[in-house]
């Protein structure tokens, strides 16, 4: 009886497929000797195109582009920013307020 559990091939292994898929010029031969379905193969081939370097990240974390990276680091600083900035004007309004409360006149 074959195992329900997904098999993970690390990053080597997809590049090396991907590599032997181009030379050999057929994604279904390789697919067959390496034991998993060809539409892995064009899977990865895809990613390794879209991504380069970046591809194959493993462990569920999306794949992103430098750009993509840099873009969700921007967005990080961003909403801080505006973070500190609605607690600076709360801040100020309370503040505001209870000097108003302090003078006797």
């Amino acid at each position: 009886m074959m195992s329900d559990e997904r098999k993970k091939y690390d990053k080597e292994f997809k590049q090396k497929a991907v590599e032997l898929s181009y030379a050999r010029g057929s994604a279904t031969e390789i697919a067959e000797e390496l034991g998993i379905r060809p539409q892995m193969i064009y899977r990865w081939r895809r990613e390794l195109k879209r991504y380069d370097k970046n591809s194959f990240p493993g462990h569920g974390k999306p794949v992103m582009t430098d750009q993509e990276r840099e873009i969700a680091r921007l967005e990080r600083e961003l909403r801080d920013a505006k973070m500190e900035r609605d607690i600076l004007k709360k801040a100020i309004s309370i503040f505001s307020r209870s000097d108003g409360k302090s003078t006797n006149s």
